[in-house]
Order: structure tokens, then sequence, then C-alpha cells
């Protein structure tokens, strides 16, 4: 069974490790989008441990309704069909519920879709979200949850609250009875609710300590970085995660810049993940220690230096800022590919750079000055 260790704590910022049936992971963690089993930009499970991925993370609903979640399991699973022998953890499909808002309908036992591919009818309840995520094995399920927009109306948040905490009562049971079963893929699959509640406070804090008490494996705290600011999403994050469990996992899902990463470990998170890195890159805008570049900027075109100096990526141990502009000027798949490689290698070290930070008990004077070379700018 997995086990989350806390190994040191700096006021409300955690250091620990997650043993897990895929190996352990070193807390904090960001992890790295790969919604349909890759990593957007020609990335390879091989690319994602040369630049230091610890968890990989996909989505349940575009694995259901593209491949099918059924044929990944006669197959062996997820791990096996990608090739990856670390953590995965897989999203519930209760994102798609808010951002596919056009094509569905909520009720009690679930929700109804039109599949954003073909158009065809899809039904998933917390049952039918728990069989696919079983289907796929990952090492951490997340709960079918509704995510309701920050601006929503005070009773409709208070409703779907309700409902989300119903569905994760559902989840739990049939996770239970899904680790039950002789064919199950990963019968040590693990399970993370879900906190939500907008941006009110007595809302959120209540919602905590009803799915606390339920003694799941890991909390997420879900529904931010939909259109809040930045200082209303800080403020949640103060108010909410005293009330989750200290000794379990914690999760920001969906955040974000390495700014928001910081500002997410100071207020005791472990899990992390962000489309950022991948989607920025992709359109070269690029992270360094100094701010982000846009390498479609004329002034690279003849600068003959790696995107960073001394980083140790795939990408700045043999490229030149003016090659990979060249590359993305010509649309070639290399030099997105070289410009992901680069941000999730800078994601991935900033980590560790925190969890080394947090051991030496300097988190606080890391975090300051990370966050003043990032703002000086690059030359």
């Amino acid at each position: 069974m997995a086990t989350y260790e806390l190994l040191k704590e700096e006021g409300r910022a955690k250091r620990g490790v997650f043993h897990t049936v895929h190996g352990d992971i070193q807390t904090p963690v960001f992890m790295n989008v790969g919604t349909v089993a890759a990593i957007k930009g020609a990335v390879s499970t091989q690319d994602l441990k040369d630049v230091k991925c610890q968890v990989e993370l996909s989505n349940t609903y575009h694995l259901h309704v593209r491949t099918g979640d059924k044929l990944i399991k006669e197959v062996g699973g997820l791990h096996k069909f990608m090739v990856w022998d670390r953590p995965i953890l897989t999203d519930s499909g209760g994102f798609q519920v808010f951002s596919l808002s056009g094509l569905r309908k909520i009720k009690e036992e679930g929700v109804y879709f039109n599949s954003h591919i073909d158009g065809r009818k899809i039904f998933m309840g917390p049952e039918e979200s728990m069989q696919i995520q079983s289907n796929l094995g990952s090492t951490i399920a997340m709960a079918f949850d509704e995510c309701p927009s920050s601006v929503a109306e005070r009773k409709y948040v208070e409703d779907s609250v309700a409902r989300t905490t119903r569905w994760l009562e559902r989840c739990k049971k049939e996770m239970a009875r899904l680790n039950s079963l002789e064919d199950t893929v990963n019968k040590e699959q693990l399970l993370f609710g879900i906190n939500q509640g907008a941006i009110f406070d007595d809302i959120r804090i209540d919602h905590a300590k009803r799915i606390s008490e339920m003694d799941l494996d890991g909390y997420a705290v879900g529904g931010l970085a939909v259109g809040e600011s930045h200082e209303d999403m800080y403020h949640i994050l103060d108010v909410t995660v005293p009330h989750l469990p200290k000794n379990k996992p914690t999760y920001l899902m969906g955040v974000g810049t390495p700014a928001n990463i910081l500002e997410g470990v100071e207020r005791g998170i472990d899990f992390f993940d962000c489309v950022y890195p991948t989607r920025n890159g992709r359109h070269g805008h690029l992270y360094t220690n100094h701010g982000k570049i846009n390498l479609f900027n004329q002034k690279f075109e003849k600068d003959m230096r790696p995107i960073e100096e001394g980083c140790q990526c795939p990408a700045c141990k043999h490229y030149s800022r003016a090659y990979i502009r060249h590359l993305l000027k010509a649309k070639e798949m290399l030099g997105m590919r070289l410009c992901v490689l680069h941000n999730l290698y800078f994601y991935n070290t900033m980590m560790e750079e925190i969890r080394d930070a947090l051991d030496a008990g300097r988190f606080h004077e890391y975090k300051t000055e990370k966050l003043y070379g990032m703002s000086q700018g690059t030359k």
C-alpha cells in the first residue's frame, strides 16, 4: 500500500516522499502532462527520463474517446502501452465537464457528453470514470468531480460541491470493488479526492473537512487557475490547505507558472501539473532563470548561445538560440521538440532545487532569489 512520508517542514511547505507501486515520488513534484499518453511536441517516454520527469499525467476522457481504455487494458495497461515504468496519474474527466461546457448535461448520475471528436453521445459518472482509470491501470486515479466556474453563483456552487461529495463516495466504493477483481491491471491503484468551492472560503473549508474524513490516498485542490486572479488562488490555498490532512499528498490541479509553483509550495502543496511548459515551448516561449524569452524575436537570429548558459537539457547542451529559432521559423518539428524538452527540464530542475532548499532549511531564501532572478529579464 502506498505511504506518504513527511520528511521535513519549513513553515507550511512540505518535503516528502510518496511510496507507490510504481516507485517513489520525491515531493514537491511537477507532473509532466501527456494528455493522450504522449507529451505534445514529439517527446518520448525515454526523453522524459532524460529531462528528470518523475510522474506522467494522462487524461481519462481523451483516452476513452480515442483508442479506448478497453483496448489499453487488453494490451496490459497504460504503463506497458506507452513504455513507462514510473508513476502515472490519470485525471478523471471532471475538467472536461468544465471545459466542454457547450457539449454536456450534468445530472445526479453523472454527465452526458457529446464527443468532441465525432459528436457521439457519451455518459460518464463516478463509476464509469473509475472503470476507465482502472482499465488504464494508472498509479493514481482522480475522483470524478464537477469544476464550477470561479464566477458561478453561490447556490450553484453549493449544489455542485454537495454532488461532488456524493460522487466521491461512489468513486471510493467503486475503486475498492475494482481493486479486488482478479483481472484488474493495478490492484493497488490509489484514489485522490478533489476539493471544490470556487472562491467561497466557507464552502472550500467545509468541503475540505468533509473529504478529509474519507481517509483517501491523497487530496487535490481543484477549480483554480480557471479565471480567478492569482491573489484569489493564493487566498483559497491559504484558507483551504490547513483543513486537508498534512500526512497525505496535496495536489494543486492545473497550476501553473514557476511563480505559482513557488507560492503553492510555500502554502503546503506537494503535487503540481500544467500544460504551460509544453504549450509555451511549442510556440517558442522558453523559461529561464532570468525570465521567459520568445525565440521568434529577431534579436536571436544570430545568437549562437544556448537557450540558457549552464543548462544541461538536451537542447542547451548542443544547439544555439539562432538554430532553434531557424527551426521554429521553418516549422520543423525538431524546433518544437527542443523547446518542449528545455521547458520540461527547467520545471523538473526547479522542483529538484525546491526539494534541495527544503532539505537545507532555506526554501524561503531560495524562493526570494528565484523570483528576483526571473523578474530581471534575459539578455
